[in-house]
């Protein structure tokens, strides 16, 4: 198996895209540290992997909070002693409102969980990483990277253009550490996500755009599967990608090629 022996924190790991992924790289080896706030969904990751031959533990965490990932960071490395692989996945899509309707506390609360998130996972990591080389890999999204006609969702597209830049800037410092970093920008994909989205007063604001033959040309308009984008993490997380950091991918049907 590709990732045998390899020890990899997957954060959002309860659900969708973490949760694919953490399955997959269970598959293919790796050892499987499984962070996340909902406690019963983390078990349930955890359990599969576990069914399935593979070794996981639960890590309870809110990876806005500094002093919770440091622990979180810590138990993993007490656990196996080393860590090789982050996924930093886990986000909200927050409050999607004009403007002008935006609180600042709105702002803040997805600044702090998908900007300070992603910092505070890979900081926390790196310097386990360092130790042998390794790769990262964040969740971005095609807002904010190459559409922009969602309007309303300032705060989430603005966090995901930071989560690109933080890529590319951090991919150079880490490049002498044999440590990888790269970014997957998903389009629509099933997923939970939406639970997380707060939507105020957008119909006066939006643009109208009209796609008489769907929105995602690859599927006929079908959103693609959180398996999918395992798969691209997968990549990204091996050494069939070696090559290979610094660097976005979109994951999308072709969807932000024809709205962006």
């Amino acid at each position: 198996m590709q990732l045998a022996e390899r020890v990899a924190l997957i954060t959002g790991a309860g659900s969708g895209i973490g949760k694919a992924a953490a399955l997959l790289l269970a598959k293919e080896g790796a050892k499987i540290a499984a962070l996340g706030r909902t406690e019963d969904e983390l078990q349930e990751t955890v359990t599969q992997i576990k069914d399935a031959g593979g070794e996981a533990i639960p890590v309870g965490a809110d990876i806005s909070q500094p002093d919770e990932m440091q622990q979180a960071v810590q138990k993993i490395v007490n656990q196996w002693g080393r860590l090789d692989i982050v996924f930093a996945n886990a986000g909200i899509n927050g409050v999607w409102a004009p403007l002008e309707e935006l609180e600042p506390d709105e702002w803040d609360k997805t600044i702090n969980v998908n900007l300070k998130g992603t910092f505070l996972t890979v900081k926390y990591a790196v310097p386990y990483l360092k130790k042998q080389g390794g790769s990262v890999i964040v969740t971005s999204s095609v807002n904010g990277t190459r559409i922009f006609s969602n309007t309303g969702a300032t705060a989430y597209s603005c966090t995901k253009a930071a989560q690109v830049a933080f890529t590319k800037m951090v991919a150079l410092e880490l490049a002498e550490h044999r440590v990888r970093v790269n970014v997957v920008c998903p389009g629509a994909i099933t997923t939970n996500i939406e639970e997380s989205t707060e939507q105020r007063d957008l119909d006066e604001i939006r643009e109208p755009v009209e796609f008489p033959e769907g929105k995602i040309p690859l599927t006929d308009g079908k959103p693609g599967s959180s398996e999918q984008v395992a798969q691209l993490v997968l990549f990204l997380a091996s050494d069939a990608s070696s090559h290979i950091t610094g660097t976005e991918m979109w994951i999308d049907g072709g969807e932000s090629l024809l709205m962006g």
